[in-house]
C-alpha cells in the first residue's frame, strides 16, 4: 500500500469513533463515524485519491481553486470532494484538514448526546 495511504488510514482512524469498514466491496475502504461514512479511498488502486465530505460552498472553493480536488467521484457532487493526492505535491498540513473537515461535518450533524461523547 502506497505510504500516503496508510498515513490517511491511520489518521481517520486516530480520530475519536471512528470505524473502519468496507460496506461496499473488499477494495473500498469507508471511515464512520457513528456509521456515517466521512471518508472512502480504494486501498488497491496506484493512485492516491480520497473522497470527504465537504460543506457545499467551501467544496466549490476548493475545486476552483485546486485541479486535484473535483467534485466527489460517485458521490453527491454537492456534498463531497474527490481530492486527488498524486497529481500535484500535496502537504499533508493540508489534506489532514480536509478529514477534519469531513470529520466534523458528519460530527455537528449527530444528535447533542453524542457529540458530547466525542471526545
Amino acid at each position: 500500500m502506497h505510504p500516503l495511504k496508510s498515513k490517511i488510514l491511520d489518521y481517520c482512524l486516530s480520530l475519536p469513533h471512528t470505524e473502519e469498514t468496507f460496506p461496499f466491496d473488499t477494495r473500498t475502504w469507508v471511515a464512520k463515524l457513528y456509521g456515517k461514512m466521512f471518508a472512502l479511498m480504494d486501498i488497491l488502486d496506484d493512485d492516491v485519491r480520497i473522497n470527504l465530505k465537504c460543506n457545499p460552498e467551501k467544496a466549490e472553493e476548493l475545486r476552483a481553486k485546486f485541479d486535484y480536488i473535483q467534485p466527489g467521484y460517485h458521490m453527491s457532487k454537492k456534498h463531497w470532494n474527490t481530492i486527488y493526492c498524486g497529481l500535484e505535491p500535496l502537504e499533508w498540513k493540508f489534506l489532514k484538514e480536509q478529514i477534519d473537515h469531513s470529520y466534523e461535518l458528519v460530527l455537528n450533524s449527530m444528535p447533542k448526546s453524542k457529540r458530547s461523547n466525542n471526545s
